[in-house]
């Protein structure tokens, strides 16, 4: 197979070292070239993608920010080979996937909005590794829900088997940008927000686990992140507005120094999480 992959940070540097494992052949882009030398120094790409080697990809993984990626795909669309599968790595759906769909049907070929559900704290080639996605879930927006879709999702699942996903969940661009304002932008800008109490110049000494699994992720790539969130604005807020309308409780039990009501919010969440975790 020849995979194409625009962005080799963490995210698509990662893909490539796991393309390159399963044999793959690996064309790879990113604006800098400093970054896309030491990719071919590292063996996780075998050349430059362009308008060349660009018509050669079975499969072409586009692993920039939202609004670089539909940019992307605009300008080298002419250049895609109608027989190829092209799939997004983007945190947000609705955006990327209204203009992408077009930009395919407009010249031929198969467009599949995703999201890799795995990464860490740090960003960046140097952080990329082919193991990132063993046993993640990988999101997958098609652009219709019939019969067309379900022929096509052996080929899809045939395309992403060398990066070892554990699971691909299909659905729609709108469920997906609820489902991750909530599972992944809302931690992001908790634990952001938390960090930047006082107190936690002064943590050391007094901080375990609970603190480490609270602010890991407000160590973030702010230019994308607020990307992220601004493209997902409006799932994001009713996130926030709810867990906002929560802590009122707390704060409200604590002024008034109402154990009964306190114990009762902390028990209502110990029992939701029990359940949601099957316990």
């Amino acid at each position: 197979m020849i995979v194409g992959i625009a962005g080799l940070g963490l995210i698509g540097g990662s893909l490539a070292k796991a393309y390159k494992c399963a044999d793959s052949t690996v064309y790879g882009f990113d604006t800098d070239e400093a970054v896309l030398g030491i990719a071919q120094l590292a063996g996780a790409i075998d050349g430059t993608l362009d308008q060349k080697t660009i018509a050669r990809c079975d499969l072409l993984l586009l692993a920039v920010y939202p609004k670089a990626a539909v940019q992307y795909l605009n300008e080298t669309a002419q250049y895609i080979s109608k027989d190829a599968l092209v799939i997004d790595c983007c945190g947000v759906k609705r955006y990327v996937c209204a203009q992408c769909f077009e930009i395919a049907k407009r010249h031929g070929f198969t467009f599949v909005g995703g999201h890799p559900m795995a990464g860490t704290h740090n960003s960046g080639f140097k952080y990329s590794k082919a193991s990132l996605f063993k046993g993640a879930s990988m999101i997958l927006v098609p652009p219709v829900y019939d019969d067309v879709m379900l022929k096509d999702y052996n080929r899809i699942e045939s395309a992403l088997a060398p990066v070892g996903f554990g699971k691909l969940t299909f659905t729609t661009a709108e469920k997906h940008d609820k489902m991750i304002a909530f599972t992944s932008q809302m931690a992001h800008i908790v634990s952001n927000a938390y960090i930047k109490s006082p107190t936690a110049r002064e943590h050391n000494g007094y901080s375990a686990g609970s603190y480490k699994d609270m602010t890991r992720v407000a160590w973030l790539n702010p230019d994308m992140w607020s990307e992220l969130f601004l493209e997902n604005r409006d799932d994001l807020i009713s996130e926030l507005d709810i867990f906002l309308d929560s802590v009122g409780k707390y704060r409200t039990a604590l002024l008034n120094g109402d154990r009964t009501e306190l114990r009762e919010l902390l028990n209502e969440g110990k029992i939701i999480k029990e359940e949601l975790d099957g316990r």
